[in-house]
C-alpha cells in the first residue's frame, strides 16, 4: 500500500540558518521528483523573516492550523544563529503554541540545529532524549535538564519529537523519513540525486546495503547496483552487467571492487540476503521458498550463506522474530558482525 503523503511544514525563526532550512526542504522535494508526496509548507513569525547571513525569506504562503495536523504531518524549526546571541528565545510564543498543538494532534515534531531549543521552549523536550549542534549541546543540557542530551549523534527520534546535530545532519534527518515512509531503495535514490552518502545516527548500528555501499560517484557502477537491487532474483552473468555499465568485464571488476569494495558477485549475495531478512519475517514462507525467490541455487546453499554473514542459522532468526525480538537482533547487534566480514570466500562458492 502506497504511504499517505506526509506534509511538511517549516517553522522560521529569525536568524535561521539557510543550510538547515534548504537541507530538508531540498531532500524532500528530491524525494517529490523521485514519485513520493511531501507537500512543503513555511510559516514565519511575521511576513518577512531574516536569515543569519542577512537575506531575508518572504512569501510563505497561507499555513496549516495546527489543530488540523495528524500523525502523517512533520514539523521541522530549522537552527538560527546561536553565537553571540543575546535573545533568550529562538521562537515567538505563537509558534511555541503552535508546536504545542502540533504535537498534541499527533504530527511529528522536530528540529535542525539550535532548532532544538524551540522544542525546548514548546515544553517537548522534557523526559525525551534529544540532541542538537555540538556547541549547544551544554546550554541544552543546563535550560532542560529533564531532557536527556545527547551527543555524537547525527539524530534522535523519540515519542513523535525528532532532532538532528549540526547544520548538514538535517539531510539525514530528512532521509530518515524518507526511508521510514518509501524504505531504503527509494532513500537510496533520493540521496544520490542530492550526491550525499546516506549516514545514521550514531546510535543506530542498523546496516542496509541498498545504503551502505553508495559512497561513491561512479555512474556505471550504480547502474550496476540499481539493477542488482532491482532484480535480487535474477542470475546477472558478468557480461550482462558489464553491458549494463558500458565497461569490459575486466574494468566493471576493478571499478566495483574500488567503489564499493566488493566485487559484484559478493554485492549480488549481500542483496539476496537483505530481500531474505525481509521474508524470513513471513512466517508463512518456508526456507525453500525464500531461497528460490531470492535466487539461491538451493536451500543449502541459502543456509550456509545466511550463517556466514549473521553467526547464526536461519531458525534462529525465525524464532527470534516470532517471538518479536527482531529489533533486538538487528539494532542489538547480537549478529556477529565479525563473521559477516569475513565471508568473501564463501561469497564465492
Amino acid at each position: 500500500m502506497k504511504p499517505a503523503k506526509r506534509r511538511v511544514i517549516f517553522v522560521l525563526a529569525p536568524g535561521v540558518h539557510l543550510l538547515d532550512l534548504a537541507g530538508p526542504v531540498q531532500t524532500f522535494d528530491s524525494a517529490n521528483g523521485c514519485g513520493c508526496d511531501y507537500p512543503l509548507h513555511f510559516i514565519g513569525a511575521s511576513p518577512q523573516v531574516p536569515s543569519a547571513v542577512g537575506l531575508a525569506l518572504t512569501g510563505f504562503g497561507p499555513s496549516i492550523p495546527a489543530n488540523e495536523l495528524d500523525r502523517n504531518d512533520l514539523v521541522i524549526v530549522p537552527g538560527v544563529r546561536w553565537k553571540g546571541r543575546t535573545r533568550s528565545e529562538v521562537l515567538a510564543g505563537s509558534q511555541r503554541e503552535y508546536l504545542r498543538i502540533a504535537h498534541q494532534s499527533g504530527a511529528t515534531v522536530g528540529s535542525v540545529c539550535s532548532g532544538a531549543f524551540g522544542l525546548g521552549e514548546a515544553g517537548l523536550l522534557d523526559g525525551r532524549r534529544c540532541t542538537t549542534h555540538w556547541s549547544c549541546v551544554k546550554e541544552l543540557q543546563r535550560r532542560y535538564p529533564n531532557a536527556e542530551v545527547l551527543e555524537n549523534v547525527l539524530f534522535v527520534h523519540d515519542r513523535g519529537v525528532t532532532t538532528s546535530a549540526g547544520i548538514a545532519s538535517g539531510i539525514d534527518l530528512a532521509l530518515s523519513f524518507v526511508e521510514q515512509d518509501h524504505g531504503p531503495q527509494m532513500t537510496a535514490r533520493v540521496a544520490r540525486d542530492l550526491v550525499v552518502y546516506f549516514r545514521r545516527s550514531g546510535a543506530h548500528h542498523q546496516l542496509n546495503v541498498f545504503l551502505d555501499y553508495r559512497a561513491h560517484l561512479h555512474p556505471g557502477v550504480h547502474r550496476v547496483q540499481d539493477w542488482l537491487n532491482e532484480h535480487p532474483g535474477e542470475a546477472a552473468p558478468l557480461a550482462k552487467l558489464a553491458s549494463l555499465a558500458v565497461m569490459s568485464e575486466s574494468t566493471l571488476t576493478r571499478a566495483f571492487r574500488a567503489n564499493t569494495g566488493l566485487t559484484p558477485l559478493q554485492y549480488q549475495q549481500k542483496v539476496r540476503l537483505e530481500m531474505a531478512t525481509t521474508l524470513m519475517r513471513d512466517h508463512r514462507l518456508t526456507l525453500e521458498v525464500i531461497a528460490e525467490r531470492c535466487g539461491f541455487a538451493d536451500v543449502r546453499h541459502f543456509r550456509r550463506l545466511w550463517t556466514t554473514s549473521f553467526g547464526q542459522a536461519p531458525s534462529h532468526f525465525r524464532r527470534a522474530t516470532a517471538n518479536g525480538h527482531q529489533s533486538k537482533l538487528r539494532n542489538g547487534r547480537e549478529w556477529d558482525e565479525g563473521k559477516a566480514k569475513n565471508s568473501t570466500a564463501d561469497l564465492h562458492r
